[in-house]
């Protein structure tokens, strides 16, 4: 059975993205920090995240040479959304100009529109690597109520938005997690990993 990591970059006071989307400051030049989050996305069998965060990835990383594009490309993705699958690939499609290799992977994306919790355990039920998920903001906060994040990868960066998109808003009852893992890189961020207690 696959576990479903939860990776996301936040600020030291707990977004994931600036109040307009904002995220330039997730992509800091700590290399050390930049190189564990590359091997961590590329230890996948499958991406998942939500239409929007599909939107701007799909139009991103196929023509992306950064260190990360090699793992976004050729890695399969699921998009959950409800929107119409065929619109989803198309705006995929129109945005792929000088492919990276791995690249149509983005046209070939899974579409999952039915329920979350039974969608993602038919996910998981497969054998394999890990499932890691993306975001968006609201994405994260739906896996985190329905209970089925086995691992959350935490890269907290060295910065204060003072207002954003958070992922933990609204949790009920309050969840414990163990702290599995801390990395401090020199530029300042710190890998947190926990799981659910």
């Amino acid at each position: 059975m696959k576990e479903l990591i939860l990776k996301m970059s936040m600020s030291l006071d707990g977004f994931v993205s600036g109040p307009d989307g904002e995220s330039d400051w997730m992509f800091s030049g700590d290399e050390e920090a930049i190189a564990w989050s590359v091997k961590t996305v590329s230890n996948a069998s499958l991406h998942i995240m939500g239409s929007r965060t599909f939107q701007a990835m799909a139009a991103f990383w196929p023509v992306s040479t950064m260190a990360f594009a090699p793992a976004m490309n050729q890695i399969p993705k699921a998009v959950f959304s409800k929107q119409d699958p065929l619109l989803l690939k198309a705006l995929a499609v129109t945005q792929l100009v000088q492919l990276q290799p791995g690249a149509e992977s983005w046209n070939e994306a899974t579409v999952a529109s039915g329920d979350l919790i039974s969608e993602v355990a038919a996910l998981k039920a497969r054998n394999g690597k890990p499932i890691i998920a993306h975001g968006g903001a609201t994405f994260a906060r739906s896996l985190i109520a329905g209970e089925l994040v086995d691992q959350y990868v935490l890269l907290v960066h060295p910065v204060v938005l003072g207002r954003g998109a958070p992922i933990f808003s609204g949790v009920v009852p309050p969840r414990r997690l163990k702290l599995v893992s801390a990395t401090a890189f020199p530029g300042g961020s710190v890998a947190q990993i926990y799981r659910p207690v």
